[in-house]
């Protein structure tokens, strides 16, 4: 009987909610997954892509990583990979640095035997290349009994798919008994044209909608040699859960219309929260919340991270908050001129901020502009006497500004909150989270632009790893 580990989507260098915790969290997930592996003493842990959260994971990331990975190598069990679509880069892939160490295969249509099984891979490929994608592999050695693909992407029968995956089935080259995938977070299992095709899901939560506990996948592939003529074998997979991972409280309130934030602060009180991320969701009618409220409640009963959620359909405030802008223009001039500048100062301010000038020739026109001045007048820029202000040096505009100044920063401040919350995704229903399952992260940590990315067409490369 040959055992397999497998595993995926650990997103290694992910800063979930900007914090440095979380970010190291998801790297001692990796590492409890190889621990339990070299424990177990599996013939193979096999990672179905997205090892990284990124292409450019950072250089503690990197070390940590090979760092695990010795782990493995000490122990004799080989590391056997796809890239999935967060750390895919145009050329040389990460995984190929790791072989060119020892530390990992990057598995491919050319198979690696791993007992009598024979692992093949196909990286992430996006939407838009598949229909010209032939899933021509290379035969089975004769060595094994058994072949299972490594994949990474949403594949049928299951949630959010856009890959077909009895196509792929039917038109590959070799006759798999299961397929290993990666890209869904979470775990689950079918069977398709008599093979067996499973998600080892995420081993941190990426997400506030991935409440289930995080895992990996035990994959037993046992062949009947009762018929030597007719050998046949099965393949079983089980579920294996991950206890050190960092606690996600969920807390729920249902709140009816007379009930507001004393409800949810009392909630949230019945639970310990120690070193915990906390996650609190507010359905139903009551009063208007300041979601900061909670969650400095939240904090001050140690959780690590606090999150609020609130899902309510409430009534617009009556009053609205009015925004208004002054001319910053004229608010340059009033602050130049309470600074008691020369003239001849002045005159150079003026030709700086002239905006028919070409920045490129500003600096040119400057020193000629001061040597004529100082030749005309040597004392040209020596400080000017206080004077009172002229019409033309004050404007309406600039006068609503100062007496203002105060009033305008408090709207602006609301304003920009209103905005942030508008954009924020944090915390999506379990169904929205699993089409993008690290929506939640959209106020903390926003993903990187994909500068690297072959395919310019969003449509083409999103998948439940993407947030950004």
């Amino acid at each position: 009987m040959t055992r397999i580990l497998h595993t995926g989507d650990t997103h290694i260098g992910y800063q979930q909610y900007n914090s440095p915790e979380r970010r190291q969290d998801f790297l001692e997930a990796f590492r409890a997954v190889v621990e339990d592996a070299v424990a177990a003493d599996v013939d193979a842990v096999i990672h179905a892509g997205d090892l990284f959260h990124d292409r450019r994971p950072g250089l503690v990331d990197l070390q940590g990583t090979v760092e695990i990975l010795r782990t493995l190598a000490d122990a004799d069990i080989p590391f056997l990979a796809v890239v999935g679509n967060h750390e895919g880069k145009r050329d040389a892939q990460w995984l190929d640095l790791f072989a060119d160490l020892g530390l990992a295969t990057r598995l491919g249509a050319e198979p690696e035997l791993v007992d009598d099984v024979a692992v093949y891979g196909l990286d992430f490929v996006p939407r838009s290349r598949r229909d010209d994608l032939e899933y021509d592999f290379a035969p089975v050695p004769e060595a094994a009994d058994h072949a299972t693909l490594v994949s990474h992407g949403l594949f049928e029968p299951f949630a959010h798919a856009d890959w077909d995956t009895e196509r792929m089935l039917s038109e590959s080259t070799v006759d798999f008994d299961a397929v290993l995938l990666g890209d869904n977070h979470k775990p689950d299992t079918a069977e398709v044209l008599d093979t067996w095709v499973t998600y080892c899901g995420s081993t941190e939560r990426a997400s506030a909608s991935e409440r289930e506990d995080r895992g990996y996948n035990l994959v037993e592939f046992e062949t009947d040699e009762t018929d030597e003529t007719d050998q046949t074998g099965s393949v079983a997979i089980s579920r294996r859960g991950l206890t050190a991972t960092r606690e996600f409280v969920f807390v729920d309130a249902e709140l009816e219309e007379s009930e507001g934030i004393d409800r949810v602060r009392e909630r949230v009180r019945q639970h310990d929260l120690e070193d915990a991320v906390v996650i609190v969701t507010i359905e139903g009618d009551g009063r208007p919340i300041t979601p900061a409220t909670i969650e400095e409640t939240a904090i001050d009963r140690g959780a690590l991270i606090a999150r609020v959620n609130d899902r309510r359909d409430l009534p617009d405030e009556a009053d609205e908050v009015t925004v208004s802008f002054a001319d910053p223009d004229a608010a340059v001039r009033e602050r130049v001129r309470d600074l008691g500048l020369s003239d001849a100062a002045l005159d150079i301010d003026e030709t700086v901020r002239n905006d028919e000038l070409v920045d490129s020739n500003v600096r040119e026109t400057v020193e000629r502009r001061v040597r004529e001045l100082l030749e005309e007048d040597e004392s040209a820029f020596e400080p000017a006497p206080e004077r009172e202000p002229t019409d033309e040096d004050v404007t309406t505009v600039a006068d609503q500004l100062s007496e203002s100044d105060e009033t305008a920063t408090v709207d602006e401040d609301a304003a920009t909150k209103a905005d942030d919350t508008d954009d924020d995704p944090i915390a999506t229903t379990d169904a929205d989270a699993e089409g993008n399952d690290l929506a939640d992260a959209g106020e903390d940590d926003p993903a990187e632009p994909d500068t690297e990315s072959d395919d310019p067409a969003d449509a083409d490369t999103a998948s439940l790893g993407d947030f950004a």
